[in-house]
């Protein structure tokens, strides 16, 4: 993180009901306010089901924009219209695996259905881009799970030069 100024953050959640008002969000203000003490808000967008849409935003929020982070909720199951790893994989130049393996393997304990989940964690130029699902229970508990290497993660993202020890 550079002392100069907060984590840039995007908050990007995917339903096609939640984009047409036939459904209000609830895991985007979840992901908002755990993300309040890691960085600042500065986008939040909804969009539909739809591949090329979420990977040109994410695309964009990270080179037009240079988010620090964005995080995006929905579209990370087995259903067709769950789209957003294959998007985020569109968007990345390479994955951070143990992220999304923490995840998978902090909501094994409380449910068999998250070996379902497809969530990416990867990085596009210096920004990191993390999947969480569409619950909002679940996007919490996914969140908090990489919560305390965040500020790290970023920080050296963004070229911190001192040693992770």
């Amino acid at each position: 993180m550079s002392a100069l100024r907060p984590f840039r953050v995007g908050v990007l959640t995917l339903s096609d009901k939640g984009s047409q008002g036939q459904r209000v969000d609830e895991s985007g203000p979840v992901v908002e306010d755990l993300l309040a003490p890691v960085g600042e808000v500065v986008h939040v967008a909804i969009l539909p089901d739809d591949l090329a849409s979420i990977a040109s935003l994410l695309i964009a929020w990270t080179d037009q924009e240079n988010l620090d982070l964005i995080v995006t909720t929905g579209g990370t199951g087995l259903s067709p219209r769950d789209v957003t790893p294959q998007a985020t994989m569109q968007a990345i130049d390479y994955e951070i695996p143990g992220m999304a393996e923490a995840m998978r393997m902090q909501s094994l304990q409380k449910t068999p259905h998250a070996m379902v989940s497809r969530a990416v964690v990867g990085v596009r130029k210096q920004t990191m881009i993390i999947n969480l699902p569409g619950s909002p229970k679940a996007a919490r508990e996914n969140l908090e799970t990489l919560l305390p290497a965040l500020p790290h993660a970023l920080a050296k993202l963004g070229g911190d030069p001192s040693d992770c020890a």
